[in-house]
């Protein structure tokens, strides 16, 4: 009985520390970047994280958990667009990306998560849309089964 419950805190523990170990872009030249090192898509989370209650929800219910950074790491560059107080779009730097990503993506509410393929050619960013969701009632399952489906993946 100590073996199983020491197996099972050390299986939990290193779960935890995966979900921990998720790195989102703020800029998006640098995730474009690794986008292309890593053939994955962009996974672009909008989101008011101090101010959304929704947001709050989707990161508590399906991002900030094992099963999502498992399918993270496999499938997606993760890049966080946050609207609060304190975010990124009130550093200069970011400010006018993150302007021009609303109108292309005519984000109308948050939580909005968009996947996409990005490309640049002479200098231009090309986001060849895939699909979007927002918050998903249903726990990390539901949530990454529609993510799968915008990706054309299988199983979740």
């Amino acid at each position: 009985m100590k073996k199983l419950a020491l197996t099972l805190f050390l299986v939990l523990g290193s779960m935890t520390i995966q979900a921990q170990e998720l790195t989102w872009q703020t800029d998006m030249n640098k995730a474009m970047e690794l986008s292309k090192k890593e053939k994955k898509p962009l996974l672009l989370f909008f989101t008011g994280s101090q101010w959304c209650g929704w947001c709050m929800r989707l990161q508590k219910e399906v991002l900030k958990t094992p099963e999502f950074a498992k399918w993270a790491n496999d499938n997606v560059v993760l890049v966080e667009l946050d609207y609060d107080r304190n975010g990124t779009a009130h550093i200069p730097e970011f400010q006018k990306q993150n302007s021009e990503l609303v109108q292309t993506f005519a984000i109308q509410g948050y939580p909005t998560v968009w996947f996409v393929n990005a490309s640049k050619k002479d200098g231009k960013i090309n986001l060849e849309k895939l699909g979007s969701t927002g918050y998903v009632a249903g726990g990390p399952s539901a949530w990454l089964a529609g993510a799968n489906q915008i990706l054309g993946k299988k199983k979740a």
